[in-house]
């Protein structure tokens, strides 16, 4: 690519930051910030979880066919309210108001509330941008580049809102004015890359939606036999990875007991995912976006698996795991986006493909709420060291949801469209 593309491109893939900072990261803090330190109960708070994500799991579709529908100011108008929604609601989830903290049920509805408006924004916003992102460049090796961009600026988010939260809650009297300083500081990040997006980044090559709507839309999609075959496994990956997110926290406070570490951590897991990614990118170009994917999930289950094994200061091993899962996440992020692009129709409306994508993800991550009161059947409660059921569906589970996903993958052609990309000069 060239300097001025590299920079347009830079423009398009900044918005990810702010997207990425209040998306996983927030399922991996906010259960810990309000079963620990707000007083929610863990199983409470674990419903809330997943009620809020299936609020937000059904909209998804909807809302790809009514951007496919925008054009021009609108278009824009459309991203810019969403982007003071996740703002505001961002605020929320982080200082509610002293009212509601005074009663468990308060608090909890409270949570419901934010999260829903910050996953509604989060969708409004995600869905354009990444349809966006896949009718940037009519050749390969753009996609590749965009995607990689794109998700590179979202690690550094991750690792942003990893570990600035962590430090907030730990730091007593001044937790209130860490995250009141804490969301300003994630508006401006809405604001600059919004800006960037819309006024500097290449141009949305925008093809209008059908007027049949979105019967029309489902029925083209179902007659896509590549993107079918994505679904399901994607959707298991997608499980494999939230499953852990939300328990990560709490098993490295109680099964590791080294929540001193925990900053440390997650930083660690982002950036190997960081360093990962333009390693992924380079394998897809030389292999394929599909085998090149395979290959991730399957170092993601050898890295993973034997996680369960670890016990209270097992530091090294976990930090061991944390580079080697991390690396293997970066296949996870950048390679199916540019599979689903792949299997789009040139002349297809895209906002409809990824929300019926963004869907599916959100929806393993209503699942993974489900670990939360799951856990409490078995007697956990955050603080409780020993517990055996925290590392099995921590660490086990995923692997086994991982494993049905690569085997799945296997079965596609080595000629599908899906298996192979051509190396293309960037």
């Amino acid at each position: 690519m060239k300097n001025e593309s590299r920079l347009r491109y830079f423009a398009y893939g900044l918005l990810g930051l702010p997207l990425a900072m209040s998306a996983l990261p927030v399922y991996i803090q906010a259960p810990l910030y309000y079963s620990s330190y707000l007083g929610a109960t863990l199983a409470g708070t674990g419903w809330v979880l997943f009620l809020a994500r299936v609020v937000d799991t059904v909209q998804d579709p909807w809302l790809g066919q009514c951007i496919d529908k925008l054009q021009g100011a609108r278009l824009h108008l459309w991203m810019m309210l969403a982007g003071a929604l996740l703002a505001l609601a961002f605020f929320g989830i982080w200082l509610p108001p002293a009212s509601v903290r005074v009663s468990g049920a308060y608090l909890l509805a409270w949570l419901g509330v934010m999260l829903v408006v910050a996953y509604t924004a989060h969708s409004m916003l995600n869905i354009a941008y990444l349809a966006w992102g896949a009718r940037l460049s009519e050749d390969a090796g753009g996609l590749l580049g965009a995607s990689a961009l794109r998700e590179l600026m979202g690690l550094l988010g991750a690792v942003l809102a990893s570990v600035i939260p962590g430090v907030i809650m730990v730091s007593g009297a001044r937790s209130q004015a860490g995250f009141a300083l804490y969301s300003g500081a994630f508006a401006v990040a809405v604001a600059v890359s919004l800006a960037a997006l819309l006024w500097l980044a290449p141009r949305w090559n925008k093809v209008a939606a059908h007027a049949d709507g979105w019967r029309s839309a489902v029925a083209t999609m179902r007659s896509n036999p590549g993107f079918r075959r994505l679904l399901l496994p994607y959707f298991l990956n997608a499980v494999s990875v939230a499953i852990p997110a939300t328990l990560a926290l709490f098993f490295i406070n109680d099964r590791l007991q080294a929540p001193d570490y925990a900053g440390g951590f997650l930083a660690t897991y982002f950036i190997s995912t960081a360093i990962g990614l333009p390693l992924w990118v380079a394998a897809a170009q030389r292999v394929g976006v599909l085998p090149a994917w395979r290959i991730g999930m399957l170092l993601a289950i050898l890295a993973f698996g034997g996680t369960v094994l670890l016990g209270a200061g097992d530091v090294l091993l976990y930090g061991a795991v944390c580079v080697a899962a991390g690396l293997a996440l970066g296949a996870d992020l950048a390679l199916p986006p540019v599979l689903l692009a792949n299997v789009i129709g040139r002349n297809e409306s895209t906002a409809a493909y990824y929300g019926v994508w963004t869907l599916l993800a959100k929806l393993a991550l209503a699942f993974s709420g489900l670990a939360l009161p799951l856990l409490a059947l078995f007697d956990y409660q955050p603080g409780m060291s020993g517990n055996a059921a925290l590392g099995w569906t921590y660490a086990a589970v995923p692997c086994v949801f991982k494993l049905m996903a690569l085997l799945l993958l296997r079965t596609a052609p080595a000629s599908d469209s899906l298996a192979v990309l051509p190396e293309t000069s960037s």
